[in-house]
């Protein structure tokens, strides 16, 4: 029979199935439809291998059309032609589907295999994996994740008003499905054409001179509900001008005399950054916890504080938001409900940072020292060719933002600092 639309549509059915083949030519055969009582349509491909007459279901008919029938039987029978069965093919291929990676597999696999061992910040990508997408997807077959879903999963996301976590989560699967593509776990990569949900604008966010100010003499006072450590840890910030996760971690060994090493394992750009320590900065050292690590974490001295205590502090005295633990709720009972306790708009500890640099520029200190004493990357070229360590320039720039703090804070400069009991370290 020669199929055409008209001629399956007006196959009717019997008391028993019957098959209607295709006829395709001496050269190739065994295109069928099987038509049963109830009405359901099937296209079947049914060939001979190893003298065992064998069939294999190609769909169902309206659901795949007489086109795509034929484009499945064409290519079953070039499998068949080169002597597969493609029955056994389809029993290889559902095995392969059933081993095949889930949601929650490649999860794993991205973050030991390429997170932890590339990545200083790993743990959050863990955290996002576990709480954003593994709840949702966990279970599915990686390969199955399409663009649709990719774009639900962002919508869910920026629709509890978590915008900027959106934009983070889309970055975060779109780096896992690249590492899967790279790894040839899967082909494609679901998440290609999928842009942000938001444009985001870059921080430009500088404390004021009076805000400095303000800042300084508010973290002084008792009722900060702060803890010393994170009190002197955002000082430190500002006067070295350093990433608040690299200051939160200092360690008693990386300061030696007026320098601290900050080693390649801890630096954002994995190169050993030295930092040179003014009086200033060795009076902040000097009154901290001065154990093993400066600022030690309140549950384990063997760790420091983590890095979003320093924000998570900085946010509730903004907000005037009251802890639960009762000594402290007592400590602020007389403060007004909801009262920004530190006096100034809300900031990160990272916008201290940007502070200093902004200082740094105002004192006429040259971008390109600017920038070493923040320890961006320079370009391949330069990192290659120039290996001037530019410690004198460092000091001299980290030193002319000590006089310009010390002068919008109104503090004077220690008279003796070797000699004052805020430099213990040697």
């Amino acid at each position: 029979m020669r199929f055409t639309e008209l001629a399956i549509k007006n196959l009717k059915p019997k008391s028993q199935k019957y098959y209607v083949r295709a006829d395709m030519g001496s050269s190739k055969n065994g295109f069928a439809l099987c038509v049963y009582p109830t009405g359901v349509k099937s296209w079947f491909f049914i060939y001979t291998f190893e003298k065992k007459r064998e069939s294999k279901v190609l769909g169902n008919y309206p659901d795949m059309g007489l086109a795509k029938a034929t484009d499945e039987f064409d290519k079953y029978w070039q499998i068949y032609k080169s002597g597969i069965n493609p029955k056994q093919l389809e029993v290889e291929e559902k095995e392969l589907q059933r081993l095949a990676p889930t949601v929650d597999d490649l999860c794993t696999d991205y973050i030991k295999k390429h997170a932890m061992k590339k990545k200083k910040s790993w743990q959050e990508d863990k955290r996002a994996l576990d709480k954003e997408v593994i709840p949702f997807w966990g279970k599915r077959k990686a390969a199955d994740i399409k663009k649709r879903d990719v774009v639900l999963l962002l919508e869910k996301v920026d629709e509890r008003g978590a915008p900027v976590m959106a934009n983070r989560l889309r970055a975060l699967i779109q780096k896992m499905f690249n590492f899967a593509v790279e790894r040839d776990i899967l082909e494609f990569n679901p998440c290609a054409g999928v842009k942000p949900l938001h444009s985001e604008k870059p921080k430009e966010r500088a404390l004021s001179d009076e805000e400095i100010k303000t800042l300084w003499e508010n973290l002084n006072k008792t009722e900060i509900i702060m803890s010393h450590s994170i009190k002197q840890a955002l000082k430190l910030t500002l006067v070295t001008a350093q990433r608040p996760g690299e200051v939160i971690g200092i360690h008693k060994s990386e300061i030696k005399e007026k320098w601290w090493t900050i080693p390649s394992e801890r630096s954002k750009n994995g190169k050993t950054h030295r930092v040179y320590l003014t009086d200033l900065a060795l009076e902040i050292i000097g009154s901290a916890n001065a154990n093993d690590y400066l600022f030690p974490s309140p549950k384990n001295e063997d760790q420091p504080i983590d890095e979003k205590a320093m924000a998570c502090a900085l946010r509730r005295n903004i907000k005037g938001q009251v802890y639960r633990r009762k000594v402290i709720r007592k400590s602020i009972k007389k403060l007004p409900k909801n009262s920004n306790r530190l006096g100034i708009d809300h900031f990160t500890p990272h916008d201290l940072r940007r502070t200093a640099a902004s200082l740094m520029a105002q004192s006429g200190i040259l971008y390109e020292h600017r920038e070493r004493v923040l320890n961006h990357t320079m370009g391949k070229m330069d990192s290659t060719y120039n290996q001037h360590d530019f410690d004198a320039e460092k000091q001299k720039a980290l030193e002319t933002l000590e006089i310009k703090l010390r002068s919008v804070i109104g503090i004077q400069k220690c008279a003796a600092p070797e000699s004052c009991d805020s430099h213990p370290l040697p």
